[in-house]
């Protein structure tokens, strides 16, 4: 083994194994960006899983996993000359400082929402050219998902969806109905993620609506 793969460490050896598959390998080779997509979303899907399910072998191998895209795409980006995994690590390390005044810049926060109030505040002043609330959501989030996200940015400018006739009791109870809601679907031959989406749709019209008013 070449002395820069077992002298450095682990995420230095990572990247050096990655930068060596990339140049040797040639299914590798000719990977772009938009075909490893369904690999990426397979890993943090296995990271979700091993998260509720697994052991914490199971997570540290999934992480690895997750870890191996990330280093993939900036290694992609660093032959295109574009940028590398520590332009990646640099301008990660750069927000997190940006988003925790409390931490590395004097403010204070003494609860979670004081912290969410910081984090906020220094997003925002990031993202200025945003226009919307809604902005920023990933159109290709799994619709469940980013119906959760929409409705969490359409309370902030007072759009609420209709509460349910009869609310769960717990955590369990919800997910059984929305399981039953699913297999409603299924048996009146609808695309239970389709409907949502055109659900948010319209609820991201009402924002948007609520946007213009104010």
């Amino acid at each position: 083994m070449s002395d820069h793969l077992s002298d450095a460490s682990g995420l230095d050896r990572a990247a050096a194994v990655m930068h060596d598959v990339r140049e040797r390998c040639v299914w590798t080779q000719q990977m772009t960006h938009e075909e490893l997509i369904p690999y990426l979303l397979e890993e943090s899907a296995e990271v979700v899983e091993a998260v509720e399910t697994g052991t914490s072998a199971d997570l540290r191998e999934e992480l690895g996993d997750l870890l191996w895209q990330v280093l993939f795409h900036a290694e992609i980006s660093a032959r295109a000359g574009e940028f590398g995994i520590d332009d990646v690590a640099n301008d990660l390390a750069e927000k997190m400082i940006r988003r925790h005044p409390h931490v590395f810049a004097g403010e204070i926060a003494r609860t979670p929402q004081e912290v969410l109030r910081h984090w906020n505040a220094a997003k925002a002043a990031e993202k200025r050219e945003r226009r919307s609330v809604l902005d920023g959501i990933p159109a290709a989030m799994p619709a469940l998902a980013r119906a959760q996200k929409v409705l969490g940015r359409a309370s902030s400018v007072g759009v609420r969806a209709a509460a349910p006739g009869v609310a769960p009791a717990d955590e369990a109870q919800f997910g059984d109905a929305l399981l039953a809601l699913v297999a409603q679907a299924r048996e009146n031959g609808w695309d239970a993620e389709r409907a949502l989406r055109g659900s948010v749709r319209a609820l991201e019209d009402r924002v948007r609506d609520a946007e213009a008013g104010q």
